[in-house]
């Protein structure tokens, strides 16, 4: 017999992983299944199974939902499925002794009423329920929905067209939403949102998002801390002096006959006594020297030290070329700065008056805005580079060198093949042969002994006359 090569596609990630022996299969019911799958698997030869997205699936999956989707005229009755006939597994001889009975299993099964057949038979055949308050609530929301090839759209305030989602197609809207390829494992409020802005809709969306974030095992074991307080406040007296220290670090400044460019300097916040030392370079073991020398055997042991949040300060500075903070040109609004929520700004005042719907709207505004603020910041730092370029230009003097060119170099940190300066030292170092030169003004230098130099920029070059 010729041996078979088959590829077999499955849209179950734990059907799939389990026949591969990734996963165990756990559910006794489930092991004959699983042993005459593997089975059948040596039976047929060379098998490959794969797994596949379920939307690359969709002729399979529409023969097995087919008749969950169907609507039938009005004058026929709807007859739902209560009784299936299971094939019993075969099971290896090997692992009882004796021959097992086959029986037929009943599985007794009530389909649960998809919520859009409602919708759908009101549409299509004016058909409504018997129920008075259905009736009335079908004629109440049916205005919002479209019947369009077979699927069922509603209307968002937005004016946008909302795929209606039965209770199967919603779960894995918001598996692939919440931890799919792309799902950042958000809340339920923002899992809502997202799902809304891929443009899915079914009734209830915001209890079903909440209650699968809440549940979602990833979230519950890597989830943040607790924030808010479980007790009021419990005050402590005033810090006393050298209690606490702000520490900050000053630089680079213009170096110092010592070589220092840095400043560390520390400051008592009761009494406002500053220590401070100069440092060449930044090194954590400079900065526990200084705590250790100059706080801890001087004044005692700190209860705490505190730095600086120097990135955030520079996220929230507004910037003269763009006319905008960086943080306003990422995420279109203003940083809300603690100081906003101590003593509440106007705009502070204005969001808390806001309900959810119209903040989430007022949001999605600023977001649309977003790409507009930052054409206009492009533009003001275009004008703003041409007025450096025009004060600049005004002090060049045209300076160039061609390959093979002698050239000195100034004697910068930048030329890494001398010691420190002294004061006798000279200014200039070389010379040097450009190797390669650079349409940007740099150029690559080799030493008298073949050490490479470089890229360098022109304005520390001048040529050198033998």
């Amino acid at each position: 017999m010729k041996q078979l090569h088959l590829r077999v596609y499955g849209d179950s990630k734990l059907v799939v992983n389990q026949l591969l022996g990734v996963y165990d299969v756990k559910k006794p019911e489930l092991i004959p299944y699983y042993k005459y799958a593997r089975q059948l698997m040596g039976y047929l030869g060379n098998v490959t199974i794969e797994h596949i997205p379920r939307n690359f699936n969709q002729q399979a999956d529409s023969l097995a939902k087919v008749a969950s989707v169907i609507t039938l005229p009005s004058h026929r009755n709807q007859i739902s499925i209560c009784q299936n006939w299971v094939i019993p597994p075969m099971f290896d001889e090997d692992d009882d002794g004796e021959e097992e009975n086959i029986y037929h299993i009943f599985v007794h099964e009530i389909e649960k009423e998809d919520w859009r057949h409602l919708v759908v038979d009101y549409l299509n055949h004016g058909k409504l329920p018997e129920d008075s308050k259905k009736r009335v609530d079908i004629r109440r929301r049916a205005p919002r929905f479209i019947y369009y090839k077979g699927t069922l759209y509603r209307k968002s305030f937005d004016g946008v067209f909302l795929r209606c989602l039965g209770e199967d197609e919603a779960m894995q809207a918001m598996e692939e939403a919440h931890s799919g390829i792309c799902g950042a494992h958000q809340s339920g409020p923002k899992l809502h949102f997202r799902i809304k802005r891929m443009g899915y809709y079914w009734p209830t969306m915001v209890k079903d998002c909440i209650d699968f974030a809440r549940r979602c095992q990833a979230c519950q074991f890597h989830g943040n801390f607790i924030r808010q307080p479980p007790e009021p406040l419990h005050p402590t007296v005033a810090s006393w002096r050298f209690d606490a220290w702000g520490l900050d670090i000053v630089g680079p400044l213009p170096k110092s006959s010592g070589g220092h460019i840095f400043i560390l300097a520390a400051t008592d916040y009761f009494s406002k006594w500053a220590e401070a030392v100069p440092l060449r370079e930044v090194k954590k073991e400079n900065v526990v020297d200084f705590i250790r020398s100059h706080i801890i055997y001087r004044y005692g042991v700190p209860r705490y030290i505190i730095t600086d949040n120097a990135l955030w300060a520079y996220r929230t500075t507004f910037r003269t070329p763009t006319q905008a903070t960086p943080y306003a040109l990422v995420y279109g609004v203003e940083a809300v700065l603690p100081l906003e929520c101590q003593i509440p700004s106007l705009r502070i005042a204005i969001q808390e008056g806001l309900s959810g719907e119209n903040n989430v709207r007022l949001r999605l505004e600023e977001l649309e805005a977003l790409d507009e603020k930052r054409l206009e910041a492009q533009q003001r730092i275009e004008c703003y580079q041409a007025r450096l370029s025009k004060a600049f230009n005004k002090h060049v003097r045209p300076r160039s060198f061609q390959i093979g060119e002698l050239v000195l170099a100034v004697r910068r940190p930048i030329i890494l093949t001398h010691g420190g300066q002294r004061k006798f030292t000279p200014k200039w170092d070389g010379p040097y042969v450009v190797r390669e030169v650079f349409t940007n003004g740099s150029y690559k230098l080799v030493a008298e002994d073949g050490l490479r130099v470089g890229p360098i920029n022109g304005k520390y070059l001048k040529r050198y006359y033998a």
